[in-house]
């Protein structure tokens, strides 16, 4: 019987009571407040890096659309700067390119030469663009003065043949002799005539006009001036772009565009670095913003 009821009370003592088995749940519920607003704070922070990360992506792309194209050298929808500067000006047009017309007159923008017809001769037609750098006196020489020459070299050779040549004769060959010399000045002006000309005969006379134009007044073909050498290297890296842009997997090229960009970039640092003066004035006669040639430059 006294072995039963201390049992029974070891037993009640050992058994957890009430109270003290809710302390964990009471605990557990008291805990969860300081979890919950940790939380709160980090999806705070969350929103605000998220809401800085878009505001710097946002700031990025639009200084990227507003940068000038490292390549070209203008902004994005200012191509008129190119277009409107005086290194496109003096470039070869596609219009010069057209070919003389049979039958072509002064009306459709060709001039003819009408020297040769009071001698018996028919008009000779030469083109509105030259290759070769023919100018102006050079074109008086060739198609004026030279016909006229090898028609009376070629009487006189007749004339050492013919002692007894009369008066009748001698105007007869005349007119022969001048009437083949206009048919050779107009085959010549088809052969000297711009459009006739291939890739290296365009690029020629582009560097003849880009050296002329931007040489110094007093001293002409003055390859070594700055200017002119950034003009050369700008009508190189727009033909090569072109190019590129047409056959996008030309890797030799791609790396020759770099060190062309490059070479440019360092003869204008040089040259502001001179004279700051001529470098903001050709940089408005190249058609480049300053950005496009300052600073790192990612071709």
């Amino acid at each position: 019987m006294s072995y039963n009821l201390l049992r029974t009370c070891f037993v009640q003592g050992t058994r957890p009571t009430t109270s003290t088995a809710r302390i964990p749940v009471a605990a557990s519920l008291h805990t969860t407040a300081p979890t919950h607003a940790e939380s709160a704070r980090r999806r705070h922070a969350r929103l605000t890096r998220q809401t800085n990360l878009e505001k710097r992506a946002k700031i990025q792309e639009r200084t990227a659309a507003e940068r000038p194209h490292v390549v070209l050298g203008t902004r994005p929808g200012d191509e008129a700067k190119w277009t409107q500067c005086d290194l496109a000006r003096v470039l070869v047009k596609p219009e010069e390119l057209a070919p003389i017309p049979l039958g072509a007159t002064p009306a459709e923008g060709h001039e003819v030469l009408h020297t040769l017809e009071s001698l018996g001769g028919g008009p000779v037609t030469i083109p509105k663009t030259f290759a070769y750098g023919i100018t102006g006196s050079e074109k008086r020489l060739l198609f004026e003065h030279l016909p006229y020459g090898d028609a009376e070299t070629r009487l006189r050779k007749e004339q050492s043949g013919y002692q007894n040549m009369g008066t009748v004769e001698l105007e007869k060959a005349m007119k022969r002799n001048i009437e083949a010399s206009v048919v050779q000045a107009n085959m010549l002006a088809r052969v000297v005539d711009l459009s006739n000309a291939n890739k290296g005969g365009i690029m020629f006379e582009n560097r003849r006009r880009v050296i002329k134009e931007f040489s110094d007044g007093g001293k002409e073909n003055d390859t070594g001036r700055p200017e002119v050498q950034a003009a050369l290297l700008t009508i190189q890296i727009r033909n090569l772009w072109e190019h590129l842009t047409k056959f996008k997997r030309d890797v030799g090229n791609r790396r020759s565009l770099r060190k062309l960009v490059h070479q440019r970039a360092k003869i204008l640092r040089y040259l502001k670095g001179y004279d700051r003066d001529r470098y903001e004035k050709v940089l408005e006669r190249l058609g480049l913003e300053p950005k496009s040639v300052e600073g790192e430059l990612v071709v």
